[in-house]
């Protein structure tokens, strides 16, 4: 694939919010879950339970979860020491472990993280992702 494509789920604010953030930072392309019917090929680069995190996928391969957040940051023109920081612990097991257990915990507090950043979700054929 040759754009960066982050496929997250399009049906919560808070994950449309920094989706949006970070595409508008890079030239990562943005797919929804709901969109993943139009895109059969994407579709089929992703793990079996795909909705159960986000996903970037690149000429690499999939990175999931924690790492597909990191990885869409740090293809962001947002700059600055933390991108430094992130990739010199990149390394590190440890930083590994911290960086998944934070993606788990944003995930499971998603409603509660929406009420401060949250955008509309886009709206769907299906009728379902308004808020």
């Amino acid at each position: 694939m040759e754009t960066p494509t982050l496929v997250y789920d399009d049906d919560c604010g808070f994950c449309t919010w920094w989706a949006d953030y970070l595409t508008s930072q890079s030239s990562i392309r943005l797919v929804g879950f709901s969109e993943l019917d139009q895109t059969p090929e994407l579709r089929a680069a992703l793990p079996e339970q795909y909705e159960d995190c986000s996903h970037l996928v690149t000429e690499d391969g999939v990175h999931s979860c924690g790492e597909s957040i990191e990885q869409a940051f740090l293809r962001a023109d947002i700059g600055g020491p933390v991108q430094d920081l992130v990739r010199f612990v990149h390394h590190f097991e440890e930083y590994q472990q911290v960086r998944d257990h934070g993606y788990e915990w944003v995930a499971n507090n998603r409603d509660l993280l929406g009420n401060y950043l949250s955008k509309t979700p886009p709206a769907r054929a299906d009728g379902q992702g308004d808020e």
